[in-house]
């Protein structure tokens, strides 16, 4: 049979790549696999979460469809969260109408490029990019444009440049903050900038904050979109409770828009999973109510890994650099430069018995760098993968 070109030729998931790197691999007691190489929690969801979905399990409603968008009460809530969280003096600019709630951020991302984009159209992504995003432009035949990010500049990308880049065919412009891979954390000047630039020029800003909740400074509003009257006309927020509540195996996600994006949105969606799961929602709802507290200490207990890991690769025999670090993620620049990441990657793997992910996964010009996903790890570790990287040298 002939299949969708646009399907066959998008790349292969990075993370089941790498994951067959180490396949049926048996590892010894001295040298166990160190996997840094996906974006997870290193904890369960709390233990007031899984009772309360223990709870609603029993519940004859929870295993029914439910509204497209999303359980009433958890839009309500999740738009109360984030008017406290972003908007001055509490003001409610979103209401629970412009919350939709998906199967993941994944597919918050893919259906609000479905509503805004047609084939041919152009999508400007940061570089290094999110691979998901990357491989949903392609397989819908939308054109992404590459806007390169500076390691001087700690990958930090420019709206000056951004709009350099801007043509007839572009929708949209899409921000990761705090950034997968790079773990960055862009300054509210620079998304400001962008949101600036989406309305002047008419298309979209679609952030994607999946790692909102491990900011260093989570009290601080991280930009002022939704404080404009029109930000509803010009912006698309994503976000994950999947991260923020250690609930990525039951996939849920949120996206925040206008009345108009999400009459598009519901077609997309009801065509794809009709409804994010029921008992995933309720658990999303009760960690918005209840678990402020617990998700504090999550954040906190991320920072000691963090800087659990930065001390272990300043210790490092070999010269690897920290190019950009924050919530979840260091993007590391190797070594060996007459090596592709890719040869780096593997190289690890195999010798070292240390799972993480090519730069070259993220897009152009990432040949020199590794992402790190040290949220994954206890920080008891971070020496251990310091070691280890301190003895490699690539074939």
């Amino acid at each position: 049979m002939l299949l969708n070109r646009l399907v066959c030729n998008t790349e292969f998931p990075p993370v089941t790549e790498a994951a067959s790197w180490v396949k049926d691999r048996a590892f010894p007691a001295d040298l166990p696999l160190i996997d840094v190489s996906q974006a997870v929690p290193g904890y369960p969801t709390s233990g007031p979460i899984l009772t309360h979905m223990t709870e609603v399990l029993q519940q004859a409603p929870t295993s029914k469809y439910g509204h497209v968008l999303g359980l009433p009460e958890l839009r309500e809530t999740y738009a109360q969260h984030l008017n406290a969280h972003y908007t001055e003096s509490n003001s409610a600019s979103i209401s629970a109408d412009n919350v939709a709630i998906t199967a993941g951020c994944n597919q918050a991302f893919y259906v609000a490029v479905a509503a805004l984009c047609a084939p041919g159209d152009q999508v400007i992504l940061p570089t290094p990019w999110y691979f998901n995003h990357k491989m949903s432009l392609d397989m819908q035949g939308i054109e992404t444009i590459a806007l390169p990010c500076d390691a001087e500049q700690q990958m930090i990308p420019d709206a000056e440049i951004a709009n350099s880049l801007i043509t007839a065919k572009t929708r949209a412009i899409v921000l990761v903050s705090p950034n997968n891979p790079t773990g960055q954390i862009y300054p509210p000047e620079t998304i400001n900038a962008f949101y600036a630039l989406a309305k002047k020029t008419g298309i979209a800003l679609i952030i994607d904050e999946t790692y909102a909740d491990f900011r260093q400074q989570p009290q601080q509003a991280p930009h002022r979109v939704f404080t404009d009257a029109d930000w509803a006309d010009h912006a698309i927020h994503l976000y994950s409770f999947s991260k923020a509540y250690a609930l990525a195996g039951y996939r849920v996600g949120a996206l925040v828009g206008s009345r108009q994006l999400h009459h598009e949105v519901t077609k997309v969606l009801d065509c794809v999973s009709i409804c994010a799961p029921q008992i995933s929602q309720h658990a999303a709802l009760y960690g918005l109510q209840h678990e402020a507290a617990w998700k504090e200490q999550k954040r906190t207990l991320m920072y000691a890994r963090a800087a659990a890991f930065r001390e272990a690769i300043e210790h490092c025999s070999k010269n690897y650099q920290i190019t950009a670090m924050g919530a979840y993620f260091a993007y590391l620049q190797h070594p060996f430069e007459n090596s592709d990441s890719t040869t780096i990657a593997r190289s690890l793997a195999d010798t070292a018995n240390i799972l993480t992910l090519p730069g070259q996964m993220f897009g152009e010009n990432q040949q020199r760098y590794l992402r790190i996903a040290f949220a994954n790890v206890d920080q008891n570790l971070m020496p251990e993968i310091a070691a280890r990287l301190g003895r490699h040298t690539p074939a």
